[in-house]
């Protein structure tokens, strides 16, 4: 369930001074198993100075592309990200686990109206994203609002650009730069004042089928209000964040005592004595049992599981929906037992 997979890196492109897209070449008798849908994800681990390290970077690549290629910006102290952007080479190996993710664009064959709006590193999901849009069918529309600092700190700015040209009747771009002014671009963030431009100036003639949002909490966030007051339904609106606020449930981090677990993963029954306080995910990991995760934050969705049994509480869910909960899915790195017996299966997700 966890499986990774010794892949190469075929080319490295410097994408900005702070990032990198990586292409892995993939194997023929993988093709099936690296098979993806647009705005999915994959998970790197890997030893740096002898800890293992696992980092989730979505595919930017189109899912007919016959390589898979990631954009990896360079975080202040992310040690992967770092190594990522100074060290790695061409046809060095890491260890990916197959695709995955719940944010994804699914073709049809009836004619499609999108909108993006993405910030920084979030635009590498809604790459993959546009260019299955534009190539899926000859009358599909896309339209980017996209977030940065200035021209020189835009990730896949040229491509973006070329995807303009190549489709130049349908595919629309809308940069917006925080520290520039610059003659194609808004000055600002993306905030209400850019999302009703959007709508109701620049594109008021397109009626949008499905928003995409991908970023920070706090843009996502009040650009999903916005659309919501414009009379967006939720159903037409997706999200994935990149990064997602720190804050904890008061009840988790007042809960005291120990829950019975059982786990299943693989076929396998794993059965140990946890602590409340701790997470699911974390009591796991700690008896060694290898349990399929990525973010540990909250913010991606490799971390799955279904409860069969007992009761438990996430410190966040911003992936889950309300009949999935009900359902008994929890996402088991937030999530802390409230019950004296949880029963948990991976393999049922």
């Amino acid at each position: 369930m966890s499986d990774f997979y010794s892949l190469t890196i075929d080319k490295i492109s410097q994408l900005t001074p702070n990032s990198v897209a990586v292409s892995f070449a993939i194997p023929k008798e993988l093709e099936k198993v690296f098979a993806f849908e647009a705005g999915q994800y994959i998970t790197i681990k890997h030893k740096l100075e002898g800890e293992e390290v696992r980092r989730a970077y979505s595919i930017s690549s189109s899912p007919q592309d016959k390589h898979l290629t990631i954009g990896i910006k360079k975080v202040p102290e992310g040690r992967f990200s770092v190594y990522a952007n100074t060290s790695l080479k061409e046809g060095n190996q890491l260890l990916v686990m197959p695709p995955e993710g719940r944010f994804v664009y699914k073709s049809s064959d009836l004619p499609k109206k999108i909108c993006a709006f993405a910030a920084g590193s979030g635009i590498t999901p809604i790459m993959s994203i546009a260019r299955n849009v534009m190539e899926s069918h000859p009358e599909n529309i896309f339209v980017l609002v996209y977030g940065n600092q200035n021209k020189t700190e835009t990730m896949f700015r040229n491509e973006i650009l070329q995807l303009a040209e190549d489709y130049k009747n349908r595919f629309s771009v809308q940069f917006v730069y925080s520290k520039a002014r610059e003659e194609d671009s808004l000055f600002g963030r993306i905030d209400t004042s850019v999302v009703n431009f959007i709508l109701k100036n620049k594109f008021k003639e397109i009626a949008f089928n499905t928003f995409y949002l991908c970023g920070p909490e706090a843009m996502i966030n009040l650009t999903s209000e916005t659309l919501k007051a414009n009379g967006v339904p939720d159903d037409s609106i997706y999200f994935e964040l990149f990064t997602a606020s720190e804050n904890k449930d008061s009840e988790t981090l007042t809960l005291e005592g120990k829950t019975r677990v059982e786990v299943v993963l693989d076929d396998e029954v794993h059965s140990f004595i946890m602590d409340k306080k701790t997470s699911v995910l974390d009591a796991v990991l700690n008896e060694d049992i290898d349990a399929p995760y990525s973010c540990q934050g909250g913010v991606c969705s490799t971390c799955i599981a279904r409860i069969t049994e007992g009761e438990a509480k996430m410190d966040k869910n911003q992936i889950l929906t309300d009949s999935e909960i009900e359902e008994g899915f929890i996402l088991t790195c937030q999530a802390h037992p409230v019950s004296d017996t949880l029963k948990v299966d991976y393999d049922d997700v």
